[in-house]
């Protein structure tokens, strides 16, 4: 989907925020929230900086800046917010010379599936969460 089209989208459906999803290296999904009425194409198509370090396991407060680019491909409305939410999922970058974050997990999914393809172990990859859980009798 174009950026153009995001935010023809969030016009029809009158959206209020703008939030921004990735998952940190330990599996927790984080997020950034924003009002809707300051997302325009600029930051759809290159992205929102914020700071690394506050995510466990990232960058130390000296080198923490990043970049969050929406992945327009994975654009849906919320259906469980009380308040038109457009949700984007987002690949995590460094800020300097926009390369995909080696610490990201979607960044480590792609270039595994790249990888198969590239080497003709197979064509397809399928990731998915586990969930467990223990039950102590």
């Amino acid at each position: 989907m174009s950026a153009s089209k995001v935010i023809k989208l969030m016009k029809e459906k009158e959206v209020e925020y703008v939030d921004l999803r990735f998952t940190d290296p330990r599996g927790k999904l984080q997020h950034l929230t924003m009002d809707g009425k300051i997302v325009d194409e600029k930051m759809l198509n290159e992205g929102v900086f914020f700071d690394g370090s506050s995510i466990a396991g990232w960058k130390s407060i000296h080198e923490s800046d990043m970049l969050l680019k929406p992945d327009l491909e994975r654009t849906i409305i919320d259906p469980f917010t009380s308040h038109s939410t457009l949700v984007l999922f987002v690949d995590v970058l460094d800020a300097v010379n926009k390369t995909p974050y080696e610490r990201d997990p979607r960044s480590t999914a792609k270039k595994a599936e790249a990888y198969l393809n590239k080497s003709n172990i197979g064509n397809k990859a399928y990731f998915g969460p586990e969930p467990e859980f223990f039950v102590f009798d």
